[in-house]
């Protein structure tokens, strides 16, 4: 039994708190108000989600577990008091993942003519189609193996898609049972596009084509049973960084030995026969309950293609075009607009073009003489690599690479790789830590003769293809003092040469935390003065039990605490004497919520900051990042009076937490309002189809009874 510990009265469980998250996601895949692909994009989402986090988290509970680690996490409870509720939760969740797939989403597309089918329902043209297919595309890939004495069981790839199938040798009937595993190829589509009427879209899964044909890879064997499965294994990466004599080597060797994982889980059809499964759970040495059987396509994140191949725009959101960004009458370029303003964007609403022609102008104009960037993830085509290389041809270029960005190291290293050929001085930032940061400079010398620094600061990876639907906020400016203080954050990671002060910057991991919590504690002794006191933060996971204590103290000195997190959030809301005065969001919808904000009322006199750190302990204390505050009075007003006003104010994709960790949707807890959706009235300000007047006041939800939860998770 889980013992009970005085952090559980403080803390909810972090793993608790992510499937929350993913069952959030999940909601949106059952929620028939959504475009039915978009619902489909969501539950290929949550999919994905959980590989991710079955080959991490899970995978480095059980990692714990087996070192003999026993110290309590935020909740408590031991590493092996936590992994077996947490496994009982993902079974539940895998088979709320595969009710709505076949429940709702299958069947829906079928009336809207999209169709997966299997192969007894193809009429003969679909089968000679499909068969010409297998014999031009697929069978040149395969590789049939049977399991013996001469041939040991293969190395199975991580999440790989692969058949196993039960034999019997034709010539011995009674002889003993074999084993055969055929490697589904991850260069072909796990969809077949099969010929069919205009305007339908009909579909055999590629393990079923290859099903099809075993006979003829396995001549002289009987196939008695035959089965999808997929083998999810540890994906951490462990790495001593000062015995490395390259980074960039080490990288590359662990992504090598990446693949020899321990298995975590094993994903297989349900109606596998039990003889298969019990010879792939001994092999891959896994126990009962690390046996996921799926009553529909194994990996469920390969349903995106559906998104991209179905043209049907009316199963999807509505198109946005984000607003286009517009020089002032006097500026001939963005560097005349930023010597006379700041420059605040907020991703997607406003198009994420001016942050690619900062780069590229600067890249451009003979004017510049110097270039500097963080890079952290990006897309495989970003034109910023492009303009970085053609400016390393007569300016100094620098580029600091995250190479330990998770499941991008590869890319990243092949980016790192190419840019240092092409005369950029490539950095890795400071050894052990994680450069997390969104920086980019620029040196100028201006045409009245003096030399000026322009950077861009931002919440969001440099990556214009997901700028289009991630939300981030992106600050330009030439504002001195900023631009002074980027300068010494890039000497920081080039030369780990550090300064006391880096104000009006906050830098994790030498201010950032003390800087929080010093204005955490100012807000309440604005409280206990009396005079108005709020705090308002928007970020994408809460952790960190410094600045969860903070709040808690500041929620009992009288400060009003609002707080939008999109994923983890460990912090318990709601709890009399703790946390009365503190309310936690989040809100899942068309965008993925990404900004950081945080607002301090500050006695009247406010203060925003923005930037790329959570307040989790890994962006406090082991990246390098960035928060700034706003100080443009325009961009001020924007973020203070349209931005945050409007996440407060949802009541259609907003979720309540409660003080169990559970989430309710706003609509449940908030009787009698007008469904009022953030991300669909910012689009309609970036359309111009509405102003701030279209913001409802938002209504404060009333205390929950136990029976009120229990009636209210019932009607969610």
């Amino acid at each position: 039994m889980a013992r009970t510990s005085p952090k559980q009265k403080l803390f909810n469980g972090r793993d608790h708190s992510w499937m929350q998250f993913n069952r959030r996601v999940l909601e949106e895949a059952e929620d028939p108000s959504n475009p039915l692909l978009e619902r489909v994009k969501f539950l290929a989402i949550t999919g994905s989600n959980l590989d991710e986090y079955v080959e991490v988290r899970q995978a480095g509970l059980m990692q714990r577990i087996e070192d003999g680690y026993r110290e309590p996490g935020y909740d408590g409870l031991r590493p092996d008091e936590s992994l077996p509720m947490l496994t009982a939760e993902i079974h539940s969740f895998v088979d709320a993942q595969y009710k709505c797939w076949n429940g709702q989403l299958l069947p829906e597309l079928s009336q809207q003519r999209v169709r997966l089918l299997e192969w007894r329902e193809l009429d003969e043209e679909a089968k000679a189609f499909a068969q010409s297919y297998f014999q031009r595309e697929v069978d040149p890939l395969l590789t049939p193996i049977s399991i013996d004495p001469a041939h040991p069981f293969p190395r199975v790839l991580n999440k790989a898609l692969c058949l196993a199938l039960l034999l019997r040798r034709k010539r011995k009937s009674s002889g003993p049972q074999v084993l055969g595993v055929v490697t589904v190829p991850r260069a072909l589509s796990r969809f077949i596009r099969l010929p069919s009427a205009e305007g339908a879209y009909d579909y055999l899964l590629l393990q079923d084509l290859i099903a099809q044909n075993l006979v003829g890879m396995y001549r002289g064997y009987e196939v008695l049973s035959r089965a999808s499965f997929r083998v999810t294994r540890n994906s951490n990466l462990y790495f001593e960084e000062e015995e490395a004599r390259s980074l960039l080597e080490t990288i590359r060797v662990e992504l090598h030995n990446r693949r020899k994982g321990d298995a975590v889980r094993l994903e297989i059809e349900t109606g596998a026969h039990e003889e298969i499964i019990e010879r792939l759970r001994v092999n891959f040495e896994l126990d009962e309950d690390q046996v996921f059987r799926c009553d529909g396509p194994v990996n469920l994140s390969r349903l995106f293609f559906f998104y991209s191949d179905v043209r049907r725009p009316d199963l999807k959101f509505p198109h946005f075009t984000p607003k286009a960004f517009n020089l002032s009458r006097k500026s001939s370029n963005i560097f005349d607009e930023l010597r006379r303003h700041d420059v605040l964007l907020h991703h997607p609403y406003d198009s994420y073009d001016p942050v690619v022609d900062f780069i590229q102008q600067g890249a451009a104009d003979p004017a510049v003489v110097s270039m500097k960037q963080t890079l952290y993830r990006t897309s495989d085509d970003s034109p910023m690599f492009q303009a970085l290389t053609e400016a390393s041809a007569n300016k100094e270029t620098t580029l600091v690479v995250e190479l330990m960005a998770r499941f991008d190291e590869a890319s990243n290293i092949r980016w790192a790789r190419s840019m240092e050929d092409a005369g950029v001085q490539v950095f890795h930032g400071v050894v052990g830590l994680k450069t997390h940061c969104k920086l980019a400079m620029l040196v100028r010398r201006d045409e009245d003769g003096v030399t000026r620094r322009y950077c861009h600061l931002g919440t969001g990876n440099y990556n214009p293809d997901t700028a289009r639907f991630y939300t981030d906020l992106s600050l330009l400016t030439s504002d001195p003092q900023f631009t002074e203080r980027v300068h010494m954050v890039f000497n920081y990671l080039t030369a780990h040469a550090e300064i006391d002060d880096y104000l009006p910057l906050l830098v994790a991991p030498l201010t950032m935390a003390e800087s929080f919590l010093g204005l955490i504690r100012r807000e309440q002794e604005h409280a206990q003065a009396g005079r108005p006191a709020h705090i308002v933060a928007k970020m994408n996971a809460l952790l960190e039990p410094s600045i969860i204590e903070a709040l808690y103290a500041a929620s009992q000195a009288g400060v009003e605490i609002d707080l939008i997190v999109r994923g983890l959030s460990i912090l318990r809301p709601g709890v009399k004497g703790l946390s009365d005065r503190i309310r936690v969001r989040s809100i899942v919808g068309r965008f993925l919520e990404h900004s950081r904000i945080f607002h301090f009322g500050n006695g009247g006199n406010d203060e925003i900051y923005i930037g790329s750190a959570d307040w989790m302990p890994r962006n406090l204390f082991e990246r390098c990042e960035v928060v700034f505050p706003v100080r443009d009075p325009v961009a001020l007003a924007r973020i203070h009076d349209e931005i945050l006003p409007a996440y407060l104010a949802d009541t259609l994709k907003a979720r309540l937490q409660q003080s169990d960790g559970s989430y309710l949707r706003a609509s449940k807890l908030l009787k009698d309002v007008k469904p009022f959706s953030a991300q669909d009235f910012l689009m309609q300000v970036a359309e111009g189809k509405t102003d701030l007047e279209a913001i409802p006041k938002p209504q404060a939800a009333k205390p929950l009874t136990k029976t009120s939860v229990k009636k209210a998770h019932a009607a969610d």
